[in-house]
């Protein structure tokens, strides 16, 4: 094993002892080796997961040969039970793709070695259009249905449960007319044969497709319909259930109504494996706080990968109060280039999963930062480092879900829009540096379900203009939102309040209200050059009867995404939006 004693010792030392006196570090090697380096070394020792996830060869080569043989034969016996394949002739005509093994050892928390595992796939980059497979298109729920029912389960108190469908791909058949031919898995060859596919193989283009049609086959033998407004949501008597690939979510009053429909769906061959309350789905934890009764959803594992992807694990960094600096961030083309100590791209993707799913408070920051994900500055790198900062110091929050208690799924749109916001501190040769930038969020029961901090692709003329293109681009997720809560609201024998519209004034913006309010196709006088982009809109929020309201700037929640805002502002929409 590595210690003190031992990097004290090594050649390492001098280049340890080198580096802190460059760094200004003024205390012992040894102190640095104990506080610093030591714990990077035993890190770095555990995170060669490379030999966790071997090839072929690397795995038969390996001192753990024997294990990873004895998960390939497990791996071909289980395909082979159930009738993945069959043995045919090789012939010329045929279009054979090859195959490979997916080796893995899992691992406990503390290292030590759970399984090892070995995945047969087929090599889907092989196969040719219109003779290997036709149509790949698999729909997955949306998150804003996922939180829809997080939001009627804290008012209903509704039972949750999450099923995990075993080697999910391997249950549906290729469609009629498909003819796949895949090489024999490396060591059990035959010689001039090959397999021909009568399942859908892990690695297969059309295998997610294929799936997701057996489950609604399945799920409507079963009683459960599918929705005609989210593909993945299947709503039943008693159950609600909602489907992302292989990981179901099922909700009900009463448990034992989840459990009577999982024993049916293992009844039509569906290999459901029960899990526990729904207490994670897709890396997004949810805890529920046994004195309040509500639901946080928390991303803290997520949120430490983005810390130590940015270096920010080790040492005292102080946390930040917000994600943002008050100045926006500009393309700086003359500005000092990245030191890319991190991948400024990967952590981006990090950022942007955290702020779509559960922390919407960073959803402006991080939106700004992936604006120059491929040519970042050293100011970009700032600026992540910043939002790592903030999360350092929320690592432990989450979104709350809070709704209000009077049993109406009342709907609430809050638009807002910054008018030309980089002007004056963008390049003025860059087009960019007029554009608007829009932020909404939408909220049923006072919980947001959908938000969005991005640019107009469009110049707005002026203030009211940028205002109308964001209701407009906000409208665009509030009409289906009403849809599937009108839905699913008298389901569970919920009435469904009215929706309105929380528009803020700016200025002389007030037209916007106006002008939404209007009935094509009239127009004002303001806004007669793109009034017509807007008729669409405007007859919905007629017909649908949605009042448009006039909101003070202060309690516009749309504003947190649209501009970095001064600290006691940021944190009192914050808490209005996240409940902390």
């Amino acid at each position: 094993p590595i210690t003190v004693n031992t990097l004290l010792n090594s050649p390492l030392a001098k280049f340890i002892h080198l580096a802190a006196n460059d760094c200004g570090y003024k205390g012992t090697v040894k102190e640095l080796v104990c506080n610093w380096v030591h714990p990077l070394f035993l890190k770095a020792k555990a995170a060669a997961s490379k030999q966790d996830n071997p090839n072929w060869w690397q795995a038969m080569d390996s001192e753990f040969a024997e294990e990873f043989w004895k998960a390939a034969v497990t791996e071909i016996e289980t395909l082979e039970a159930m009738g993945a394949w069959e043995v045919v002739d090789k012939t010329d005509e045929m279009n054979v793709i090859d195959s490979t093994w997916a080796f893995k050892i899992k691992r406990y928390p503390d290292g030590l070695i759970k399984k090892f595992k070995g995945r047969f796939c087929a090599r889907g980059d092989q196969q040719i259009e219109g003779i290997d497979f036709f149509e790949t298109y698999a729909p997955v729920v949306q998150w804003t249905t996922v939180r829809l029912m997080l939001i009627l389960e804290v008012l209903l108190d509704l039972k949750s449960k999450q099923g995990d469908v075993t080697a999910a791909f391997l249950h549906a058949d290729l469609e009629e007319g498909e003819e796949v031919y895949v090489r024999m898995p490396r060591g059990f060859q035959k010689k001039g044969k090959v397999l021909k596919l009568k399942k859908t193989l892990y690695g297969l283009r059309q295998s997610p497709r294929a799936f997701w049609k057996y489950m609604v086959q399945k799920m409507e033998a079963c009683g459960m319909p599918q929705s005609k407004l989210d593909p993945c949501l299947f709503v039943g008597e008693k159950v609600i259930c909602v489907c992302f690939v292989d990981d179901l979510l099922f909700w009900a009053r009463d448990a034992e109504d989840i459990h009577k429909l999982a024993i049916r769906l293992r009844e039509q061959g569906v290999d459901l494996e029960q899990e526990d309350d729904a207490a994670g789905f897709l890396g997004v934890r949810l805890e529920r706080n046994n004195e309040t009764n509500l639901l946080e959803m928390k991303q803290t594992g997520l949120i430490e990968r983005i810390i130590e992807a940015l270096g920010l694990d080790v040492g005292t960094v102080n946390g930040k109060a917000t994600p943002a600096e008050g100045r926006p961030l500009v393309k700086d083309e003359n500005g000092l280039d990245a030191k890319r100590e991190f991948n400024y791209a990967s952590v981006v993707g990090m950022l942007l999963y955290l702020a779509g799913h559960s922390r919407p408070d960073i959803a402006y920051a991080v939106n700004c930062a992936a604006r120059y994900m491929f040519n970042a500055k050293r100011s970009h790198e700032e600026a992540l480092k910043r939002i790592g900062r903030y999360l350092k110091a929320t690592r432990d929050k989450g979104l709350v879900l809070n709704p209000s208690p009077n049993g109406v799924l009342k709907i609430d749109n809050y638009p807002d829009a910054d008018f030309a916001g980089m002007y004056g501190h963008e390049e003025p040769t860059d087009p960019a540096s007029v554009k608007s930038r829009t932020g909404y969020v939408i909220t049923v029961a006072d919980c947001p379900v959908h938000w969005q901090s991005k640019l107009q692709t469009e110049t707005a003329l002026s203030t009211m203009e940028a205002e109308i293109v964001a209701l407009a681009h906000s409208c665009r997720e509030l009409f289906p939102i009403m849809d599937i809560v009108a839905s699913i609201g008298p389901e569970l024998g919920l009435e469904v309040g009215d929706t309105s519209m929380n528009v803020s004034i700016h200025e002389d913006n007030a037209g916007a209200l106006i002008l939404a309010e209007t009935l094509p196709p009239q127009y004002t006088p303001r806004s007669k050059h793109y009034a017509i982009k807007t008729v669409w809109f405007r007859e919905a929020i007629v017909k649908r009867g949605i009042k448009l309201v006039k909101i003070a700037t202060i309690e516009q929640l749309g504003d947190i995404f649209t501009k970095s805002l001064p600290r006691v502002t940021f944190e009192y929409l914050r808490k209005k939006l996240m409940g902390w």
